[in-house]
């Protein structure tokens, strides 16, 4: 898997630049025009190549016509019905087509597989959007068949507790304004179903558990500002109008410290293949009209995500996305993923909806945070202490496990890992949903088995005490959280959409982990209790880097410390007390980055009742640096950074 930057299409965000908006719609019609080959005969499936997806063929066409239904809308949207490649006309076409019940093209309906509950979201979305130009010229007849084919998702109660009530609420909204059939207590209960995952600061999370990732923003963000301007919901939109904009606000200050200043934006959660719909929010607030966020910022974040994957290889060289990231790379899909679903990126495109006169194309660019300077930033709901610097932007998570506190599953690498960047993919082998290593803080037992940390308590997250003095530079903060860690021994043959495997649990020991993080580096101490007679150590990993060649490494005994570089980034852990192993981790076909991943890890033997510490850095630069130092007494922590600045914090009670 090659990660060479690829320059056969310029767009968005290549060069830097992300305020013309020729690029954002020449791109648009580069991915649509790349997908015609692979439409059927009657335009009703658009089935890019690739392997049948989980929920088979059917469903793959259907994705794939959909999902470039929203790019294609949002195009004819944006230029007010001009149509210079006949959008219209083709995409009219096959929903004729595909809401035919005696087409040997017609799609299958919501009654026959979940999953074209999500489509006809977005077909609605875009009828309603396109008015005009398609829901207009159909025919009665066609007309009558859209209605009957959407009209099954009235009264159905089986949607998913998530982001899903938003597919349901769509699709009636658009009924109502066409005189279909609709539930207002369907509609009213999917609004009181989305206003019980809000959480503080403008997040949401993604069903009841503490999910936490990119949907917040392509999905429980998006649809309440563009279901506000469907025909049909003037009635329950106006009511909430403000503080769903209020929300959206607060969220936006948070997530613009997401995006790395080369584009990135964070490798974390589930559906990463969608890749640049992670630029949807940042459209959003500019379609909102938003106050916290300027203009400007908000544009460089979406075309410098989009700009990212363009410059890293996606769309590939025939002009299509595939299951990957910056390449295909099979093993990021979930179960429900098939050849048409990375076309959810359709979102990241919203921009091409906003008319060549609207202010956010006239806006000057305005730096995102972590290309203005180093910065510390806490996000309470989803319990993370961000910090960027030297461009990366790295989040050290203590509150986010897509699962409910006491759970006794395990970890979904995902979301269960200490720490997720800009810069660094989790490790997605099979292996990595068994044994925790990278970004990881385990209890061994004599097999190797390696313990689970989801369903941990939240202690604290927040800004250090006094920040760091010193140097004035970037300022500390400290985040805690606990776990009764367990090996899980899974029930084979099952894999979750996300979330982390099932099966037997045994109770290896109490793990406290607390954090002190600034700039590049973490100090994560641990305490141990209640620890099974069959742990026999600890183990902390550090950040996983990829490269086609092997990471070089660093094992520095003498100090119980290991490095990896790649000859952009340095990822070291260092122990600081009560370590004295040190490794190496490497894996093969791991990670979506690259081909060969390393982890440095160090560890010890378990001894409960003491407070162990290590250092675990991830810098900019191959160029080897110090690393910080701690001393624990009374009850605290006093951390010395490399450059003589220092923190003192407060230890959380342990058992």
């Amino acid at each position: 898997m090659s990660t060479q930057r690829s320059t056969a299409v310029a767009g968005p965000g290549t060069g830097g630049a992300t305020g013309r908006r020729a690029d954002w719609l020449a791109f648009a019609d580069h991915l649509l025009t790349s997908l015609e080959p692979y439409t059927s005969p009657g335009g009703a499936r658009i089935t890019p190549p690739g392997p049948e997806g989980g929920y088979g063929h059917d469903i793959d066409g259907l994705e794939g016509f959909a999902r470039s239904f929203l790019l294609a809308g949002f195009r004819l949207a944006g230029e007010r019905g001009d149509d210079p490649t006949n959008l219209a006309e083709r995409y009219a076409r096959g929903l004729a087509e595909g809401t035919d019940p005696s087409s040997p093209e017609r799609w299958v309906r919501m009654s026959e597989h979940g999953q074209a509950k999500v489509e006809a979201a977005s077909i609605a979305l875009i009828l309603d959007m396109t008015r005009p130009w398609i829901w207009d010229r159909l025919g009665p007849r066609q007309q009558e068949q859209v209605v009957d084919y959407l009209a099954e998702c009235v009264g159905d109660d089986r949607y998913p507790v998530n982001n899903w009530v938003w597919f349901r609420l769509v699709v009636q909204t658009f009924l109502k304004s066409v005189g279909g059939p609709y539930s207002l207590d369907d509609m009213t209960a999917d609004l009181a179903t989305h206003d019980s995952f809000v959480r503080e600061g403008g997040w949401l999370s993604d069903g009841r558990g503490r999910n936490y990732d990119h949907y917040v923003g392509w999905a429980l963000h998006l649809y309440p500002t563009l279901w506000a301007r469907m025909a049909g919901a003037a009635d329950l939109a106006a009511p909430r109008a403000a503080t769903d904009r209020a929300r959206l606000e607060k969220f936006l200050t948070d997530a613009v410290h997401l995006v790395g200043a080369d584009g990135g934006p964070l490798i974390q959660g589930r559906s990463l293949t969608y890749r640049f719909a992670a630029a949807a929010p940042f459209w959003v607030g500019a379609l909102a009209e938003v106050d916290t966020v300027p203009l400007g910022k908000l544009r460089r974040a979406a075309g410098s995500i989009v700009g990212h994957f363009i410059e890293h290889g996606a769309p590939d060289d025939r002009g299509l996305l595939t299951l990957g990231w910056h390449h295909e790379w099979l093993r990021i899909a979930q179960s429900y993923s098939g050849p048409g679903s990375p076309y959810w990126a359709s979102k990241g495109l919203l921009g091409v909806a906003l008319p060549a006169d609207h202010p956010v194309w006239a806006a000057e660019d305005e730096p995102l945070p972590v290309e203005a300077g180093d910065f510390t930033h806490v996000l309470r709901s989803p319990g993370w202490l961000v910090s960027g610097s030297g461009g990366v932007v790295r989040v050290v998570n203590h509150g986010t496990d897509h699962d409910l506190p006491g759970s006794d599953a395990g970890d979904s690498p995902l979301y269960a890992r200490l720490g997720y960047s800009t810069a660094t993919a989790p490790l997605l082998d099979d292996a990595a949903w068994r044994d925790p290593v990278d970004n990881a803080v385990v209890l061994l037992d004599s097999a190797g088995r390696r313990t689970h940390r989801c369903g941990m308590e939240l202690l604290t997250v927040g800004m250090a005490d006094g920040g760091a003095s010193g140097d004035g530079g970037a300022p500390a903060a400290v985040g805690a959280s606990r776990s009764r860690v367990r090996w899980v021994t899974h029930e084979p043959g099952r894999r979750a959409h996300g979330s982390g495997l099932r099966g037997h649990a045994e109770h290896a020991g109490t793990v406290t982990v607390v954090s002190v993080v600034r700039g590049a580096w973490e100090v994560r101490l641990l305490h141990l209790d209640g620890v099974a007679e069959s742990v026999t150590g600890w183990e902390a990993g550090g950040w996983p880097l990829a490269a086609e060649v092997p990471p070089a490494e660093t094992v520095d005994a003498s100090r119980a410390g290991a490095t990896v570089t790649d000859g952009n980034l340095r990822s070291t852990v260092v122990g600081l007390g009560g370590a004295d192993t040190t490794r190496v981790s490497r894996h093969d076909d791991a990670s979506p980055l690259s081909d060969r991943a390393a982890v440095p890890v160090v560890g010890g033997p378990a001894r409960p009742g003491e407070w162990h510490a290590v250092a675990v850095g991830l810098e900019a630069g191959d160029a080897a640096a110090a690393s910080p130092a701690v001393e624990i007494s009374g009850g605290r922590a006093s951390v010395r950074w490399p450059d003589g600045a220092s923190t003192n914090v407060p230890l959380p009670e342990v058992p």
